[in-house]
């Protein structure tokens, strides 16, 4: 079995805490997908366009000093006789390029950040219905769909503000720099610089402290969520037991936490802006002094004068904004970081390499030898081993906990045995897809879990490709047809969370139909009839047996009642086949399914007895 950790809250487990550059590495090929000359074209097309509009940005103040300087009256000079003309024309061009170049950017890049969401949501979606029913059984449904959401969300985020805000204002402050070095001086360079880089690692160092409130916040986020959600889905249970006000105090001690997070997260928040802030008003009075110095001296002119406080009115949007990109790439990357980690955890059950699929010429099922269990200190199966025949019925009865529904389990291969095997038709079930295996087996659970849509759907999710008539025609022989259009909506009636608007035969009878249109060469009902009342058990029982005429059928029972027709009975006891037989032959045994038989037939006289005393 597989070694990885067992999930945290959430869902979220396993592989260790994974650095801002592996996240970053794992949403490259997204971003810069093989096999996509299109999108590749559209990325390199969007950072020309990116450095065309930094490039027009930095050369507006410059085109505006000249025309401040055309039209300054020179000394010795008369009053201006001419408009600038083509100056003030280059100068609007500009500012039209820099727009330009930026929406065309957007739009171009647009396509590829989508899809990017898109793909990295999608293959988060299908690893995790891939990953083992052990991570399933551990997961927080609310914490998981709150990591995605935010995951997908952070990676818009991260491309939106990293390529498109980080990138430009870089660069747009490099070439202001290199520009104001040749146009005014090294020392309004030198104070620019300097200024860039206390306002950058200011940023840096208090942005990275200021993380854990963001890391805190979407774990007491998460938390909160989490509660809600279950509390939800066990709504009735709530009620059951009138604990709506300690669920209620539950999820306000979670959103206390939450609320604490957020306060601190706020307040730093405050504290950088201020500071940064600060950083830019020092470097602002400095370049500006010792402009109004050089126009005093001679040295720099009127339209060198504007063009540096340009510049630094120019700067100071994005610089400003850059710290706010940091903040927000910083928690986008920990936004995604969880999602990445769901990415990184290793299927339990995977397809061999070279698997082929599933022959089912006939459809015999043989355990051998097989032993299994869930923990090293957990033993379930010891060395089950038993055929089903093609074509025949075979029932598993015996005790709550003896390994019944384990078998159903690893016949499906949501678990892998750690001795023996499983063989349908001689072919190891390990060797095939797990696709074509659970194509060729139908199960009818004890626990029919609907999905939130209408009854044709749930129907039709036995084969999604089954027409209107196929699916009625399946509603027939499961005994539902008749209930359904009796309905003020028919098949388009929405049958509520996990199908709570239906009754247990009604959910059961769906569940018939929808294994019906499967049409499986291998049927397996778990317990399928237990949670029901006789009478509606009966009726299912009889379609039950209708559908399994001719099929491999492995029926795993408590109700012994539901099984003496069975070819062969195996009753299991602590893991092992304790006896075997048909029904008549364990009778007259008088063993473990004797001693059963009397007990659950007691309990049904007693049963019956109830009502009339």
């Amino acid at each position: 079995m597989n070694s990885t950790p067992p999930p945290t809250a959430g869902g979220l487990s396993g592989p260790p805490a994974r650095s801002h550059a592996d996240t970053l590495r794992s949403l490259l090929p997204y971003v810069w997908p093989k096999g996509e000359p299109g999108l590749r074209a559209r990325v390199v097309v969007a950072l020309a366009a990116l450095i065309l509009a930094k490039v027009a940005t930095v050369y507006v103040p410059v085109v505006l000093s000249w025309a401040v300087d055309a039209l300054t009256p020179a000394e010795g000079r008369g009053a201006i006789v001419a408009v600038p003309v083509a100056i003030v024309v280059a100068y609007g061009l500009l500012r039209f390029a820099a727009s330009m170049f930026q929406e065309l950017r957007d739009a171009v890049f647009s396509a590829v950040a989508q899809r990017a969401v898109r793909r990295v949501g999608h293959a988060t979606f299908q690893h995790l219905h891939a990953l083992s029913l052990r991570f399933h059984l551990d997961r927080q449904t609310g914490g998981l769909s709150r990591a995605i959401e935010r995951g997908t969300k952070g990676i818009d985020t991260v491309l939106r503000f990293a390529l498109f805000s980080t990138l430009p204002t870089l660069l747009e402050i490099g070439l202001a720099t290199v520009v104001l070095w040749v146009a005014l001086g090294w020392q309004f360079a030198l104070v620019v610089f300097l200024t860039l880089t206390f306002y950058v690692a200011f940023t840096l160092v208090f942005t990275e402290w200021r993380v854990r409130f963001r890391r805190t916040m979407n774990e007491t986020d998460q938390e909160a969520t989490t509660k809600a959600i279950d509390s939800l889905l066990n709504f009735e249970t709530v009620k059951y037991f009138g604990n709506e006000a300690h669920e209620a105090r539950r999820f306000d001690t979670a959103l206390a936490a939450y609320e604490r997070a957020a306060v601190k997260n706020q307040v730093t928040l405050n504290a950088l802006n201020l500071g940064q802030a600060t950083i830019i008003a020092l470097g602002l009075t400095v370049v500006m002094l010792l402009a109004a110095r050089g126009v005093v001296s001679g040295s720099l002119t009127v339209g060198q004068f504007v063009m540096a406080n340009t510049f630094l009115i120019q700067l100071y949007a994005p610089l400003n904004f850059l710290g706010f990109a940091y903040r927000e790439i910083k928690q986008g990357l920990v936004d995604m970081e969880a999602m990445f980690r769901l990415l990184a955890v290793e299927r339990e059950v995977a397809d061999m390499p070279g698997a082929k699929p599933l022959a089912v010429p006939a459809g015999e099922v043989r355990f051998e030898n097989v032993r299994f269990a869930y923990r090293p200190d957990r033993g379930i199966l010891d060395g089950v081993s038993f055929t089903v025949p093609a074509g025949h019925t075979v029932a598993i009865v015996g005790p709550s906990g003896a390994g019944k529904s384990t078998i159903s389990r690893l016949l499906f291969r949501f678990y892998d045995p750690q001795e023996g095997r499983i063989v349908i038709d001689g072919q190891d079930i390990a060797s095939v897809t797990q696709a074509s295996l659970r194509a060729a087996i139908g199960i009818v659970p004890q626990d029919t879990v609907l999905f939130n849509d209408t009854i044709a759907y749930n129907v039709r999710y036995g084969r999604i490709d089954a027409s209107e008539a196929e699916i009625e025609q399946a509603a027939r022989l499961a005994r539902i047809h008749d209930f359904v259009v009796s309905t003020p909506d028919g098949y388009a009636t929405r049958v509520g969370e996990r199908g709570l608007k239906l009754s247990g035969g009604e959910k059961q009878r769906v569940a018939i139909a929808r294994t019906i249109l499967k049409n499986p060469p291998i049927l397996l009902f778990d317990e399928a009839t237990s949670a029901l009342d006789t009478q509606t058990e009966q009726a299912i029982q009889a379609n039950l047996r209708e559908i399994s005429r001719d099929r491999t059928t492995l029926v795993i029972a408590h109700r012994l009642s539901t099984v003496v027709d069975a070819d062969e009975i195996l009753v299991l006891d602590a893991g092992r086949i304790a006896e075997r037989g048909t029904h008549a032959a364990l009778l007259a045994k008088d063993g473990l399914y004797a001693a059963m038989w009397r007990r659950q037939a007691e309990q049904d006289e007693a049963e019956a007895e109830a009502p009339a005393k």
